[in-house]
């Protein structure tokens, strides 16, 4: 079987879009914006609920985990309901759920019902991600209008991961912290009433069944993965707790393999790997929102313990990192129909990775202006890469499995989501607490106090910096600014951690996608995948799905 080539360039342009077709790209765009209003929004937020609701380390960890765990674990089901009962439909009460989740953060006076708000948002989450990309793939069957239109998502994302913070940080400096859900509430419920007059269902060609379990194997799976790493942390590595939780996790996604292999219709179909592009995009997928998500919080915590920013300051210092997939959306989306989607992800994912390691200059009298640039570094990679990792796993799929592309791409999206903010707050509290003497050793303070200053940071954890009050103002800063050099070093290895991972997802999409590649060819071979497993194989061994 010979391999598929690229099209000529003179191809036959599409038609123009419909008013249909324009709206329904609108409103997965609008949708994906308000649920991803309160993302980043809580995250800059994160020191001033910390002090309102008294909230360890691991309990702000959660709050941002309670958000993107049920979107990881649901997605895939979410998917494949809206595929089977209709993308409108789950579209709609996916909103419907983010706004209850809004009002129940709303009126929150504890940790626990912040939680609990947040996850009735993911879960609302889990539903819209893959319903808007399968109603843009619906609507737009054409390969480049697709890129475009998936360009315009992803900007569109990534205008609520920007504007959430700003938004947030102006409400928190007039207002309780309690109030940054209302925009996402008002938001939410108008574009209900908008997709329920304006929208048109679609459904999957094919037929599909829920797999039940395989969507509750992969709640063990990601859920005990989680929770082990955020109560690792903490609890410590050999407790008990920790230690069932990863066997969990590694017993669920065994059986989640190997039951999704064996069922008639899998939540996810297994043969969709053997297609190197989608494989390589799940992957970049997973380690890019691990290192952006990751630094997110990291960053936030530095800015607010370590520079004492106010909630809008941090959101103007982190504004570039979302900010530039915004500004460049666009352009990505036109660069993707001239070059390789390869390549742009490639070249984003090294630009990126740069700007992640470069966070290593970050210290405790590190000025605006120099952070901004290195943030600005970081974000031009992210923008560059945001929408071609996206376009590359919806393309790799036949048209029919839209809703799986979306839902697939997405869950590896939020499961990265979540193991960042787990990793990189273990790695902030571990690595202050083992560096901390031997800066409190240098700063001139006598044995007492740097004993009182350990017993304070040991105690209440990488928040102590709004704790740390010694009988005189020079000992006080003595002791804040041993704090700060220790909480800078914490920085510095999220910074390693994230870089790293970014330039390793750049090397896996490299080899796996290459730069050259043309991935809306690649439909069509993972089409026969799924219909023709055993013909396909032969294709795929042959290196000749792109």
């Amino acid at each position: 079987m010979s391999a598929i080539t690229p099209a000529p360039s003179q191809s036959k342009q599409p038609p123009p879009a419909s008013r249909h077709t324009t709206s329904t790209i609108v409103l997965a765009c609008l949708g994906v914006f308000v649920s991803y209003l309160p993302v980043v929004g809580v995250s800059v937020a994160l020191p001033v609920m910390q002090q309102a609701l008294d909230a360890s380390t691991a309990g702000l960890q959660w709050i941002t985990d309670a958000f993107i765990l049920p979107t990881a674990a649901l997605l895939l089901t979410c998917g494949m309901i809206g595929d089977l009962y209709g993308r409108k439909k789950a579209y709609l009460g996916g909103l419907a759920l983010f706004c209850l989740g809004c009002l129940v953060c709303l009126t929150a006076d504890s940790v626990v019902q912040v939680c609990v708000g947040q996850a009735l948002t993911g879960i609302g989450t889990a539903a819209l991600l893959p319903s808007t990309l399968g109603l843009i793939s619906h609507v737009c069957p054409d390969p480049h209008r697709r890129a475009r239109a998936i360009a315009l998502w992803t900007a569109s994302l990534g205008l609520g991961l920007t504007l959430g913070p700003l938004i947030n940080g102006v409400i928190v400096e007039h207002a309780s912290w309690r109030w940054i859900f209302l925009p996402s509430l008002v938001m939410g419920v108008v574009t209900v009433v908008a997709g329920a007059v304006v929208l048109k269902d679609s459904r999957a060609e094919r037929e599909r069944h829920l797999d039940i379990p395989g969507q509750l194997l992969a709640v063990v799976a990601i859920t005990g993965l989680v929770y082990g790493v955020i109560e690792g942390g903490s609890a410590g590595w050999g407790s008990a707790q920790v230690v069932i939780a990863f066997l969990a996790a590694a017993f669920g996604l065994l059986a989640f393999v190997l039951v999704e292999l064996r069922s008639p219709c899998p939540m996810l179909d297994m043969r969709l790997f053997k297609s190197p592009a989608f494989s390589g995009a799940a992957l970049v997928m997973a380690l890019t929102l691990f290192a952006q998500v990751g630094l997110v919080f990291a960053l936030s915590e530095f800015f607010g313990l370590v520079h004492h920013a106010s909630t809008l300051d941090i959101a103007i210092r982190l504004i570039a990192i979302n900010g530039f997939t915004v500004v460049l959306g666009p352009l990505v989306g036109r660069l993707m129909n001239w070059t390789s989607p390869g390549l742009l992800l490639v070249t984003g994912l090294v630009v990126g990775g740069i700007g992640a390691l470069l966070v290593n200059l970050f210290h405790a009298s590190t000025g605006t202006g120099e952070a901004a640039l290195v943030i600005g570094v970081l974000g031009i990679g992210i923008a560059l890469a945001m929408a071609p990792i996206t376009t590359i796993a919806m393309n790799s799929l036949p048209h029919q499995l839209a809703g799986t592309a979306g839902a697939a791409n997405s869950a590896l999206r939020q499961i990265g989501s979540a193991l960042g903010p787990a990793v990189f707050g273990v790695i902030l509290t571990n690595r202050t607490l083992d560096s901390l003497p031997g800066h409190l050793a240098q700063s001139g303070l006598n044995a007492a106090d740097q004993g009182q200053v350990n017993g304070i940071v040991s105690n209440v954890g990488i928040q102590a910096g709004a704790f740390l009050h010694l009988k005189t103002p020079q000992t006080t800063g003595q002791a804040l600014s041993a704090y700060g050099a220790s909480f800078s070093d914490a920085l510095h290895t999220c910074a390693l951690v994230g870089g790293i991972g970014m330039l390793v997802a750049a090397v896996i999409a490299f080899v796996l996608i290459g730069v050259r590649s043309r991935p809306e060819h690649s439909a069509e071979r993972t089409a026969e995948t799924v219909t023709h497993p055993a013909g396909a194989a032969g294709a795929t061994a042959a290196g000749e799905v792109s």
